[in-house]
């Protein structure tokens, strides 16, 4: 049985087509078990230079974003308590909407995934931190950290593939209930943190019964208790706090809570599953070695072009080939690694995936709406 992978390999500005032919156990990469092993070394040396030389810079860089962060939730909150003027409402949305992104994206994420826990500080450690956002940090950690990063864009492990909802690729089964993907898509995009929380209950499983009733429904109480604070935080309490400016404030919560949604949606999406991203069989990763897994993520991983400022509102994930490889290493050294990993990948013939956003975003949205139909 054999397969065929077709690739593009930039060499002295001309495009050369490269074709090889994969038997069941030949990793996707193309590449043999020698190759593998010498693409992880050069992959562990890029993580060990890091580690030995993250320190002080690196620590301020975290601090600082913290305090910008939080700064724009109170000038913004504040500003939205005066909200019944135009002005101040848009800039006190504006605020509160980019403090919710720096929370959810460059901070919470990354602090979730241990790339700080090396500072052995207390309030900026995995084990302790809980972001703002309804899906509970353990439920998080075990959906993403251990599953996801894990098992990469492996359909039938990485549930992060459609997220149980859309329909990605090909050889994912289609039924008539997908001819409405590009409206679940839009909905999940609105309500996507409440999508995250779900993630790991993993309904379906329950349904099929794989799962037991009875440890879904402890997941569900404690979505239940996370998510009754955060609605009770921002439509509640704020609000009440204004008095007669209730409404405003409500609206603007509202607000900076769905543009922290769509955002976080399209910058993940963006990383996973645009044009060139490849999805994987479980037959894939027989006997997969930690080579063959660094040479997966980049082939399942995608990067967005842009500015600094890009960078850290997307949480670096703007990286996300770097961030797959790389996941518990701080993300303010993912532009640094990026030009790195390029080159090997450019030397081992792996196509390295970077485009503007709207390339890679109009290619998702073409995606979703062509996996509506059969074929």
């Amino acid at each position: 049985m054999t397969s065929t992978l077709s690739v593009e390999r930039e060499t002295d500005h001309t495009i050369v087509p490269i074709t090889t032919l994969r038997t069941v156990h030949q990793h996707p990469s193309g590449l043999d078990a020698d190759e593998l092993e010498a693409f992880g070394k050069l992959m562990d040396d890029l993580r060990n230079e890091i580690i030995s030389n993250r320190g002080k810079a690196d620590a301020d860089y975290i601090h600082r974003v913290i305090a910008v962060q939080r700064r724009l939730e109170v000038a913004g909150r504040l500003a939205l308590f005066a909200g019944v003027f135009p002005p101040f409402w848009v800039a006190g949305a504006a605020m509160l909407s980019t403090a919710k992104i720096l929370e959810n994206m460059e901070i919470g994420h990354n602090v979730m995934h241990g790339q700080w826990d090396w500072m052995r500080d207390p309030e900026i450690h995995s084990s302790t931190w809980e972001w703002d956002n309804v899906c509970p940090s353990d439920q998080w950690k075990h959906s993403h950290n251990e599953i996801h990063h894990t098992w990469t864009n492996v359909i039938g492990r990485d549930r992060d593939v459609g997220y149980g909802i859309l329909r990605i690729d090909e050889r994912q089964p289609w039924s008539k209930v997908a001819l409405g993907q590009p409206v679940y898509a839009a909905v999940l995009a609105t309500l996507f943190q409440w999508g995250v929380a779900l993630h790991d209950v993993e309904i379906e499983e329950v349904m099929k019964g794989r799962k037991t009733k009875v440890d879904a429904k402890a997941q569900l109480a404690a979505i239940a208790k996370k998510g009754g604070r955060q609605l009770l935080k921002d439509y509640v309490l704020f609000p009440a706090m204004a008095g007669p400016f209730f409404l405003p404030v409500l609206a603007g919560n509202l607000t900076a809570n769905v543009v922290r949604n769509l955002w976080t949606f399209s910058i993940i999406f963006c990383g996973h599953f645009p044009d060139g991203v490849e999805r994987f069989t479980e037959e894939d990763v027989v006997d997969e070695s930690r080579g063959g897994w660094y040479a997966r993520q980049v082939l399942g991983s995608a990067n967005i072009e842009g500015s600094k400022v890009f960078h850290i509102l997307s949480g670096n994930l703007s990286h996300q080939i770097e961030h797959h490889l790389f996941p518990d290493l701080p993300s303010n050294r993912y532009g640094e690694l990026a030009p790195k990993v390029r080159a090997i990948c450019e030397q081992y013939g792996i196509p390295y995936n970077s485009r503007s956003f709207s390339r890679q975003f109009g290619s998702v949205i073409r995606r979703i709406a062509r996996r509506a139909l059969p074929g």
